[in-house]
């Protein structure tokens, strides 16, 4: 059968996606195959249009289709409040409790020196430069509660006080060792409102 090889590649393809094994990757392929061609050409343009157009906020890190995003581009928001997250799922949790109006900035991970991963890796190093710019005045992070957030957190707290910005700690309603993107919006927003000092 001359399709099998690339009936076993998409099969194959489907696998880089969180969560999905083999069987469930199957199932994907062989129900776009026989139940929605449509869909799945919906689905390959705009993903394929998406890799190639979504990168990164100059400014805080995040996905963007621009070089400033519509969040660090906005007058409305608070530019001396800065919430530091480790991935953009955790920009997107925040934003849906509409309760904070600062600005943020991505890790896109946190410090694991087990598996190599250091402050340069994590973008630590232009934290430090936005924060000389004199223009924050408060830190929120909000980091994992699992060890390699905690240590990030700390290290964001020694890197921010020498500078004489304010470091608060998400610290209520978020499980220890749970992730934010996780977290229900009304957990979150208690969080945020009950912050302390790091």
């Amino acid at each position: 059968m001359t399709d099998a090889p690339l009936i076993e590649r998409l099969v194959e393809a489907l696998r880089c996606l969180p969560g999905v094994g083999p069987k469930s990757a199957q199932r994907i392929a062989f129900h776009v195959l026989q139940r929605d061609r449509d869909g799945a050409l919906r689905l390959a343009n705009t993903l394929q249009e998406a890799v190639e157009r979504i990168g990164n906020c100059s400014r805080c890190r995040n996905f963007s289709e621009t070089p400033v995003c519509r969040v660090c581009a906005s007058d409305r928001r608070d530019a001396s409040l800065l919430c530091v997250v480790e991935s953009p799922t955790d920009v997107s949790a925040i934003e849906q409790t509409a309760e904070y109006r600062g600005l943020y900035f991505v890790l896109m991970g946190h410090l694991s020196p087990l598996d190599g991963i250091g402050p340069e890796d994590i973008g630590l190093h232009l934290l430090g430069a936005r924060l000389a710019e004199g223009e924050i005045g408060e830190i929120i992070v909000a980091t994992g509660t699992t060890l390699e957030g905690e240590a990030t957190a700390h290290y964001i707290g020694e890197m921010a006080r020498p500078l004489g910005v304010r470091v608060t700690r998400i610290a209520h309603g978020v499980p220890l060792g749970g992730e934010l993107e996780f977290v229900d919006g009304n957990t979150l927003r208690h969080a945020l409102s009950g912050r302390r000092e790091m």
